[in-house]
């Protein structure tokens, strides 16, 4: 049997040439990671980001890799933005065949009885309904198109362990895995799979914005001893955009060093 190269074996697995993604909150952290190895593996990634600078600086470093990308403006807990970045998407590359609905947040922080109603919605649209509202144009595409396709959502090990001041940020990324299970079963037959991503402690913004105590906790809570960096994250994008993981859907895929498995 012939060997195959380095080279072939890339041209026949993980291959993403024509395949065109959405990464939302593509601009920074997990969501650049995720367009880094979309990119890296051949595909098209629209990026989609609120602050025009910061999409600007991501679509160079895209560039730079030989990946062909253009960026967005949107905010996703905006329908008419989503409706609009999803249009000029279209416009510029004719279709998509995968969604990361990557942007979210933090959102309040304090105790849970102690915090307003109209904090508590903030956070749900923000981690829940951005999610919801910018898979539905996507998924309508791809039942259009009648055409296999992805969705993928990023969750959290918060989801399974909870965070203590941060009620609003464990619920509603417990709540988008519950959605990935729903639309799992809804989309199977039609071709298309969901699944979510749970990060654990990896190196970005929003997480490295902690104490040292929580940072120290969770390096000692690592079955390999270190926290995640960005480059960990790449290879899971393209495997979940990939016809690779075509048998796999409604599922909850954790990305953390073993840190949700280390006794307490």
């Amino acid at each position: 049997m012939t060997a195959w190269n380095r080279r072939e074996l890339q041209r026949l697995m993980f291959d993403l040439s024509n395949h065109v993604s959405i990464v939302t909150g593509g601009n920074g952290g997990l969501g650049l990671a995720f367009a880094k190895g979309l990119a890296k593996a051949g595909g098209k990634v629209a990026v989609w980001g609120r602050n025009e600078e910061k999409n600007a600086a991501a679509l160079a470093e895209l560039k730079e890799l030989g990946g062909d990308a253009e960026a967005f403006v949107c905010d996703v807990t905006s329908e008419e933005q989503i409706a609009a970045a999803f249009e000029d998407t279209i416009k510029r590359f004719d279709k998509v065949d995968s969604c990361f609905a990557n942007a979210g947040g933090g959102g309040f922080r304090g105790m849970s009885h102690m915090t307003s109603r109209d904090d508590w919605l903030a956070t749900v649209d923000l981690n829940l309904m951005s999610v919801v509202q910018t898979w539905r144009p996507v998924t309508a595409h791809l039942l259009e198109r009648k055409a296999p396709g992805r969705l993928i959502v990023t969750s959290s090990i918060a989801s399974i362990l909870g965070t203590g001041g941060a009620a609003g940020y464990s619920t509603t990324k417990a709540a988008v895995r519950g959605l990935v299970q729903a639309l799992a079963l809804e989309l199977g037959q039609a071709g298309i799979r969901v699944n979510a991503i749970l990060p654990g402690f990896v190196e970005t913004e929003m997480s490295l914005n902690t104490s040292k105590e929580f940072q120290d906790s969770a390096r000692r809570r690592s079955a390999i001893g270190r926290i995640g960096t960005l480059e960990d994250m790449e290879g899971i994008a393209v495997f979940l955009a990939s016809k690779e993981s075509d048998f796999i859907t409604g599922q909850s895929i954790i990305m953390d060093g073993g840190h949700t498995i280390h006794p307490m």
